[in-house]
């Protein structure tokens, strides 16, 4: 996967101008135009790093002339106190993008780095871990790259990606079945239909119905396995969705579901801890 630059762009120019406005008040009045310095982007956990491409390009935004030398790329394992990048460039510049830099590197490695531990715990089964639509407003390309990076894929980017009936579209329209009937007779036939299941009677109707993914909605691990071999052998693709934490997430994955959802990966994920130290050239 890999981010368009447009719209990479786009965020970090809304970031900087949130943060700078017009002026640097400190750096503008303290600092000369040709104080020149180096500075290191240095991991104090371990964990995945993503988003360094993106932090160094950040500086570009304010001077074109920064230069940056990357040492570990997305993907890759850090430890405290590795040297992950390198810019170097005016003072001034340097001091201007740390932040927003920094606030998107952080971020972004923190959705990757919990996301590995959820994909960790699936090893050994055919369960594959995925974020939700729950993403901070504007980031969720960020966000979802963080989860490929981290080991985990990708649910719908939106609403237009797929058809999801959950509960609430069910007990607008009255019934499951004609819910699902009246969607396909709309739909084209590239679009795949999810409708979220409470038990196994729904489980059993949403089969009938043929729908293509069935989320299995905050159900017990026993539950679960039931479903899965009630399921066995119809094609349909089993997602279990709610209350999952790393703490389950082992038993959830062997129950012998498809897909675990976990919107805990994007709206509830912990900053990675990074710094950028200045180093006087």
């Amino acid at each position: 996967m890999q981010l368009p630059n447009f719209y990479v762009d786009d965020i970090i120019k809304r970031a900087l101008e949130e943060d700078i406005n017009y002026i640097d008040l400190a750096t503008d009045y303290l600092l000369d135009d040709d104080d020149m310095s180096a500075a290191n982007f240095v991991a104090k956990a371990d964990g995945v790093l993503c988003g360094i491409d993106i932090a160094v390009r950040t500086f570009t935004f304010i001077d074109a002339d920064v230069k940056s030398e990357i040492k570990i790329h997305d993907g890759e394992k850090v430890a405290k106190g590795d040297i992950i990048a390198t810019v170097t460039g005016r003072t001034k510049s340097i001091l201007k993008g740390e932040r927003t830099s920094l606030n998107i590197l952080q971020h972004m490695s923190g959705i990757a780095s919990e996301t590995a531990k959820y994909a960790e715990c699936c090893k050994g089964t055919k369960a594959h871990v995925t974020e939700t639509r729950k993403t901070l407003p504007g980031l969720r390309c960020l966000e979802k790259y963080a989860v490929t990076v981290g080991g985990g894929k990708n649910h719908r980017f939106n609403l237009s990606d797929g058809a999801m009936l959950k509960d609430n579209h069910i007990d607008a329209y009255g019934s499951l079945t004609n819910a699902v009937k009246a969607l396909r007779e709309k739909i084209g036939h590239m679009v795949k239909i999810e409708v979220e299941v409470r038990n196994e009677d729904e489980l059993r109707e949403a089969l009938a119905c043929k729908a293509d993914v069935i989320m299995l909605d905050n159900m017990t691990t026993e539950q679960m396995k039931k479903c899965v071999a009630i399921a066995d052998g119809t094609g349909a693709v089993l997602e279990a969705s709610g209350n999952v934490t790393l703490a389950n997430m082992a038993e959830v994955a062997a129950t012998g579901v498809d897909i675990v959802s976990v919107g805990a990966l994007t709206h509830s994920v912990k900053a990675f801890d990074i710094s950028l130290r200045i180093a006087k050239n």
